[in-house]
């Protein structure tokens, strides 16, 4: 009997010696894992992003001129008036590329998704603004000729443009007037375009597919001397006092979708080309 006691409290002893042992190992793991989370704020540290830390890493132009897009979309830049000569040959690219559409698609497909979404009225009068240049219908084939914004904008050389009435439509956009018109919104045309235009320009709409809007606004000779961002808010606010909700506004500039009277959500379709106050 007393051997059996004995055995018993040996045994027993063993296994305080081995939970002990264990306890003291994780304690000293744990204070570890500690000690290396307390550290972990300290430098040098992996970073996800290794930014230049000196002028002997410069920075590509592709690069530079990407940052530069960037942020003319962000209107960071404004005003600017022309591409920077380093990067006409990035604008080029980027405009002749899979890119350009690729983001116009996006816009697209966004404003799409919104108008969808939103429930339209019964009494007609749920309206979407569309600009018409860069937004309905594209310039590029004048652009192509004058360095794609590298060159500083010429009126009169752009007037002859718009009067040969053969500016292609955005694919993109076209879908998505026709949608928000079988939605049911008002579709209004604000355009920069002066009203000595007015002809070629609905003939050029009607040519690329654009039908059945309910109104196009273009420049009066009392409103050449403002600003694109005043000129459009006079007229976006002249909309609502005629009992009109502006519910969508697409625009490639920004001074088609900011100042007063704006749209419940706005659009802003890429365009690195020009800049327009």
């Amino acid at each position: 009997m007393a051997r059996h006691a004995g055995g018993s409290g040996g045994g027993l002893f063993f296994l305080f010696l081995v939970t002990t042992l264990l306890f003291v190992a994780v304690a000293e793991v744990g204070a570890e894992g500690v000690e290396a989370d307390e550290k972990a704020h300290l430098l040098p540290r992996p970073l996800v992003i290794e930014l230049p830390t000196s002028a002997a890493e410069e920075v590509p132009a592709e690069v530079r001129c990407a940052s530069w897009r960037l942020a003319g979309e962000a209107n960071n830049l404004a005003p600017w008036k022309a591409v920077p000569e380093e990067c006409a040959g990035y604008v080029r690219d980027y405009l002749t590329g899979l890119a350009y559409r690729s983001d116009l698609e996006v816009v697209a497909r966004e404003a799409s998704a919104y108008a969808r979404a939103t429930r339209v009225g019964d009494d007609g009068r749920d309206a979407w603004v569309f600009d018409v240049d860069e937004t309905l219908l594209s310039n590029l084939p004048y652009y192509a000729d004058h360095g794609y914004g590298l060159e500083l904008f010429d009126h009169r050389e752009f007037d002859k443009w718009v009067e040969r009435g053969e500016a292609p439509a955005i694919p993109s956009s076209l879908k998505l007037y026709k949608e928000v018109r079988e939605l049911g919104f008002k579709t209004f045309l604000l355009t920069g375009r002066s009203e000595g235009h007015q002809g070629v320009t609905v003939e050029n709409l009607k040519k690329q597919g654009f039908h059945d809007w309910d109104k196009l606004i273009l420049r009066a000779p009392a409103d050449r001397k403002k600003t694109a961002t005043i000129y459009k808010s006079e007229k976006r606010k002249e909309m609502e006092e005629e009992g009109y909700r502006i519910l969508g506004n697409s625009g490639d500039q920004w001074s088609d979708l900011l100042g007063f009277s704006t749209s419940a959500r706005s659009f802003k379709l890429p365009n690195p080309m020009y800049y327009i106050p």
